[in-house]
């Protein structure tokens, strides 16, 4: 069922954060915590539809998902979309990084599958970087940032923090893999937190003019 949006106030400052991944809805709202507002993920909104991240790029799949959640219940939604770019691997798994073992991937699946790919590369040649897209949508707006991270991709899985690709993911100034590090520096330094980072002015702006377009109906 569609919506018709009217211009109003979000008295409870609820932002929609566009995943059901517990472990990147924690991240995303710890860099955010400053803000003081109220994080809801789609673990909220058990009805909303599956989205399917069908975009040619990470770019695309962001705002899709915002859009989409932002569309079905009025709220302004901050969506991301993330890949891991290896350079011998001409930039694979890139916007297919969350299935590219399959649909139903793990994240162990992803990680032996990268290993297997890049078996017998020289670590000089394992250069990776993670690309985070970030969409901020409202009923006027549609705002994207990007934040990069450069790394290298190990032979072998270290540390027991983080998720995804993180295990593999070397950051040489700190010496240690995102999986290795403390949540406290992952996010000052990763590729979400630089992208969240760039977000938080438009967060600001957008929740003191408090113009958020929400929706006269029920979403399906």
């Amino acid at each position: 069922m569609g919506c018709s949006f009217r211009s109003a106030t979000n008295p409870k400052k609820q932002l929609i954060i566009a995943t059901r991944n517990p472990d990147k809805f924690r991240e995303i709202r710890a860099v955010l915590s400053d803000l003081k507002l109220e994080f809801l993920s789609l673990i909220d909104f058990p009805d909303l539809p599956e989205i399917e991240e069908d975009g040619q790029t990470i770019e695309e799949n962001a705002i899709k998902k915002a859009t989409e959640i932002h569309n079905h219940t009025g709220l302004p939604c901050l969506a991301d979309d993330t890949g891991l770019e290896v350079d011998s691997l001409g930039g694979a798994p890139g916007v297919y990084s969350s299935r590219y073992a399959g649909e139903t991937a793990t994240y162990a699946d992803n990680c032996r599958k990268l290993l297997e790919e890049m078996e017998g590369i020289p670590y000089p040649q394992r250069t990776a970087h993670f690309r985070c897209v970030m969409a901020l949508v409202t009923k006027n707006k549609v705002i994207t940032t990007e934040g990069v991270c450069e790394g290298y991709i190990l032979t072998q899985m270290r540390g027991q923090n983080g998720f995804g690709y993180d295990p593999l993911f070397w950051v040489e100034p700190y010496g240690k893999t995102f999986a290795e590090m403390e949540p406290e520096l992952k996010n000052r330094i990763s590729h979400r937190a630089i992208a969240l980072n760039k977000m938080k002015p438009h967060l600001l702006n957008l929740f003191s003019t408090e113009d958020f377009g929400l929706c006269s109906g029920k979403f399906k």
